[in-house]
């Protein structure tokens, strides 16, 4: 009997669903033994992984056929084409496409089949109309957006990704409705650029609206999460929907990137730094429990220890308590790696003291919790996570995929401990 298709998957919990995806194609296509990765192109330090992951995946399987597609094969196909561990080289596009996983199977066309399917990402209008009913266990992400219109000065993932695409919101609810009808308890709406959502369907909706509308037509979901979102770009309706909605989780991810107004220009950001402070301010004014995670990248080219330190003082100023660092690397074809670059060791430094501020300020907010009780969703038998996405240790086994009212009786300095 043949063994299903292995696949290592790297980088965004984008990718990670596209991977759920893709295993249903294989699997209807008839794809077995082979080894699939699903790359990320996010950094230098991504595409590396990403050959390491490939050269060690070759060794445990000499005889399997190795695919690669994701993110870093739509960018560099002839980078990994060159790799003589690699037998096929597929593009974001066409790892959903049901003809290109049939092509692969048929053991009388793989002769034909191209050793490399890239095509031009930029023309591509509509998103995959590819939807998974079930994503992990506990939780489900429902991807309702794809690519990107801006340029960031340091990004290469719209090259990978291609051009903003929405879901149409009727699709969205009628998915979410299916996965409540499963037994999931929360969805996280997710997507390359969150905030974009609508602008290419009739109406330009925002993504506000689909909040709501989900909110509305689909009573029986407990609850509804984010994903990363562009602060600047928040409208009306995910303002109104974030003061009034309480099955919408208080938990926003930030794609704030840094704190100093030049730093941000130089990026080609659409905010300024007091944008940031105001929307969190305003946020939590509206929802007080609310709590903000961010992406802050340290050592962007001609950063100064001035311009840093006033993207380290954003942590407090903005009430940040979940950060995600990121030290500064080049990405070959994207005009910040053109600009002159900090030193290495300086990145590091940076990187550590605003790693430390992030810790600081996760440890505050896990002590304000202490003695609290909060509404948990067990994402195993040891292990749930708050409305606020705080991790929840359990002393005893609970059942997967509850919700249950959880008293908060410590921490461990990197989650909660329940009662």
């Amino acid at each position: 009997m043949s063994a299903p298709p292995v696949f290592a998957t790297l980088g965004c919990r984008l990718n990670a669903y596209e991977t759920e995806a893709m295993k249903e194609l294989a699997a209807s296509a008839g794809l077995d033994g082979a080894v699939v990765v699903n790359t990320c192109a996010v950094t230098a330090e991504a595409v590396r992984k990403a050959k390491q992951e490939i050269r060690r995946l070759r060794r445990e399987n000499p005889e399997a056929m190795l695919i690669v597609t994701g993110c870093a094969a739509q960018t560099e196909p002839d980078t990994f084409a060159a790799m003589p561990e690699v037998d096929r080289v597929i593009g974001n596009t066409e790892k959903m496409q049901a003809a290109t996983w049939t092509a692969m199977a048929a053991p009388d066309l793989i002769g034909e089949t191209e050793r490399v399917k890239v095509d031009d990402i930029m023309s591509v209008k509509e998103t995959a109309g590819h939807l998974i009913d079930g994503f992990g266990r506990h939780r489900a992400y429902v991807q309702v957006q794809n690519g990107c219109d801006h340029r960031c000065t340091f990004c290469i993932i719209p090259y990978g990704r291609g051009n903003s695409r929405s879901v149409p919101a009727g699709a969205v609810v009628e998915q979410i409705k299916r996965l409540v009808g499963k037994g999931f308890n929360e969805v996280v709406l997710t997507g390359v650029d969150l905030t974009s959502w609508g602008a290419d369907l009739p109406g330009e909706p925002r993504l506000g609206d689909l909040v709501m509308r989900i909110l509305r037509l689909v009573p029986d979901l407990p609850r509804l999460r984010i994903s990363s979102i562009d602060s600047i770009e928040a409208d009306e309706n995910l303002m109104l929907a974030i003061a009034t909605e309480p099955r919408l989780m208080p938990h926003l991810h930030l794609s704030l990137q840094a704190g100093d107004d030049m730093i941000l220009k130089r990026m080609k950001r659409r905010h300024l730094r007091d944008d940031a402070i105001r929307f969190c301010d305003e946020a939590r004014r509206l929802r007080p429990d609310i709590v903000f995670g961010a992406d802050i990248i340290a050592g962007f080219p001609t950063e100064t220890d001035a311009m840093f330190e006033n993207s380290l003082k954003l942590v407090e100023d903005c009430g940040l308590t979940f950060l995600h660092v990121f030290p500064f690397s080049p990405r070959r074809g994207t005009p910040a790696a053109r600009m002159p670059q900090v030193a290495g060791p300086a990145i590091r430094e940076r990187a550590a003291q605003l790693r430390s501020a992030g810790d600081r300020a996760l440890l505050a907010h896990l002590a304000a919790q202490v003695g609290r009780s909060h509404r948990v969703l067990t994402e195993g038998p040891r292990l749930g996570r708050t409305e606020q996405f705080t991790e929840v240790a359990f002393a005893h086994d609970m059942p997967e995929g509850s919700l249950l009212d959880i008293r908060i009786a410590g921490h461990d300095g990197g989650r909660l401990i329940a009662a």
